[in-house]
């Protein structure tokens, strides 16, 4: 076995998003205010910081007000208020206007991966160490269990596991403290929560998820709207599956435009990317993007959970933050603004068992205590509301947004695991999707190159099948293959062998790690791991 290096932190961060960059600058602000020196590293899997990350995204400065309280005079990238809120239910060929339950006013139209490279700067300025290209790909314990740090994967082992004139084993990276802030359904946030229990000690529901679909489009002045912020409901997806549409004006003539789709989907023959596609034709939207561009394409999955579903947060050597844990506030369509708080949040916990030797489970009680649960839990019944379909659900959230205001006396509770709502084939008709005209909508390989993905292709898979034979014997004959369905990349294709029977084909370098395999699978047969660090999407804009 070969040897790794080690090095030793005070504390270990997984993941250079929002989550994780705010608890390193917290964690390094509380150092200078009580003169004292903790060591912090970020490991973060990216070619580079923000390569990863996608949202919306309508930003919330609540929470960065708090961290950084001069980011305006720092010149963080956020500088397009928000100027109109509207809000529409689409019908094939109308829209029709309804009151906007969005109170959008005080918030930025930004790139989330833009905002997260200049909060790696800030971090970084304070003396944080971060490392982008690694991936940690798995949990060190002591011999009590308790977590000691993260090791990184090796690079340049060959498909066959083999090693390449490249290879570099991975290192061990040790820390008093590791956080997790993976993001939504991070691999080893998911091995802490289930090893410790983390969901039935919290507020004990499974986690539910949507899959957000993203394009940012350059488009003439004449039509752009600086601030202009649309969210819509209904087509093209139909009354029983949730989700909705945004269009976001940016800066600099850009427009980001998205779909996104609950996971919880039953016709196992929907195509969420073709679902976008068909979107784009809207007579409402169309005219928009005639003669633009499209800059980037990404996809991503999002915690739709919420309140009912948030994990105990705190493990023997660590925590959970971000969406690894998953506070994202549905009905405003934000985790941002959360993601930030519960990194600070957990940054003070973590200085205080470091600088005082106070239990880390504080971080509990301050979360409890927080507005990040006042808000997640007057927000808790608008997503299961619409369990009962679009209708019902639109009924239900109104009487819960204007009657009464979060505070109804009851809990609702989230229907069936995302990957159990699936139906079996033979219960729905197969869909045709109109084809791409190339102007407006696109096929798969023009979006990927979008996306700026990449992975070595000589390295061993990191999408992984409990069951090999699962694809052939259940997947396609009982559910039609939603695999090449659910995956906004083509990672899977079927294709005829010598013998002319469908096998499974595994594209694993065009994963955008969207995480959708790991949930949607009827059977979580599908496992997602880390690659190769330095691989999967490269985004700038998003």
């Amino acid at each position: 076995m070969v040897r790794r290096e080690t090095l030793n932190y005070d504390v270990v961060i997984v993941g250079a998003g929002p989550a994780g960059l705010s608890a390193a600058i917290r964690l390094k602000q509380l150092c200078r205010e009580n003169d004292v020196d903790f060591s912090v590293c970020v490991v973060e899997k990216g070619a580079e910081v923000g390569a990863h990350i996608l949202s919306g995204n309508v930003f919330e400065p609540r929470a960065l007000n708090e961290l950084l309280p001069n980011w305006k005079q720092e010149e963080a990238p956020i500088h397009v208020p928000v100027s109109s809120d509207k809000f529409w239910l689409l019908s094939e060929t109308r829209a029709f206007p309804f009151p906007s339950p969005f109170n959008n006013h005080g918030n930025y139209v930004i790139s989330l991966s833009q905002l997260v490279r200049w909060l790696g700067a800030k971090a970084e300025e304070l003396g944080v160490e971060i490392y982008p290209g690694f991936a940690a790909s798995e949990i060190l314990y002591d011999t009590s269990d308790k977590v000691i740090g993260i090791a990184t994967n090796d690079m340049g082992v060959a498909k066959d596991g083999s090693k390449k004139e490249t290879f570099q084993p991975g290192v061990e990276l040790k820390g008093r403290v590791t956080l997790f802030a993976e993001g939504c359904r991070g691999s080893l946030s998911e091995k802490i929560i289930s090893k410790f229990n983390l969901r039935e000690k919290g507020q004990g529901q499974h986690q539910t998820y949507a899959l957000g679909i993203k394009e940012v489009w350059e488009i003439s002045e004449e039509k752009h709207d600086a601030g202009s912020v649309l969210h819509t409901l209904g087509w093209p997806l139909d009354p029983k599956t949730y989700g909705g549409s945004f269009i976001y004006h940016m800066k600099d003539r850009q427009v980001a435009i998205g779909l996104v789709v609950a996971l919880n989907y039953r016709n196992p023959f929907l195509n969420p990317y073709e679902e976008f596609q068909k979107f784009k034709h809207h007579p409402a939207v169309r005219p928009l993007l005639e003669g633009g561009t499209v800059l980037e394409y990404g996809a991503r999955t999002l915690n739709e959970g919420g309140y009912q579903s948030i994990p105990y947060p705190v493990f023997p050597g660590g925590a959970i933050i971000g969406c690894s844990a998953g506070f994202l506030n549905v009905p405003k369509i934000k985790g941002s603004h959360t993601a930030i708080k519960s990194g600070m949040l957990a940054a003070e916990s973590a200085f205080g068992t470091l600088h005082k030797e106070s239990p880390l489970e504080n971080f509990w009680d301050s979360l409890k205590s927080s507005w990040i649960w006042k808000e997640l839990h007057s927000a808790r019944n608008y997503r299961p509301a619409f369990e009962y379909g679009l209708f019902p659900g639109l009924a239900l959230s109104a009487l819960e947004h204007y009657v009464m205001k979060g505070r109804s006396p009851w809990t609702l509770k989230h229907g069936k695991p995302d990957h159990e709502a699936t139906d079996e084939a033979k219960m729905w008709r197969t869909i045709d999707y109109p084809k791409p005209d190339g102007v407006i909508s696109f096929d798969m390989p023009t979006s990927l190159y979008r996306s700026n993905t990449n992975h070595d292709h000589d390295q061993p898979a990191h999408l992984r099948l409990k069951d090999p034979k699962n694809p052939e014997n259940v997947n396609l004959p009982i559910y039609g293959g939603p695999e090449t369905r659910y995956c906004p990349a083509r990672v899977y294709e079927y294709i005829a062998d010598e013998n002319g029977c469908q096998k499974l084909q595994i594209n694993a370098q065009n994963c955008l790690h969207c995480k959708a395999c790991d949930i949607k699978d009827p059977k979580q047969n599908i496992k997602w791991t880390v690659p190769e660090g330095g691989g999967g999407p490269g985004y700038t804009v998003m």
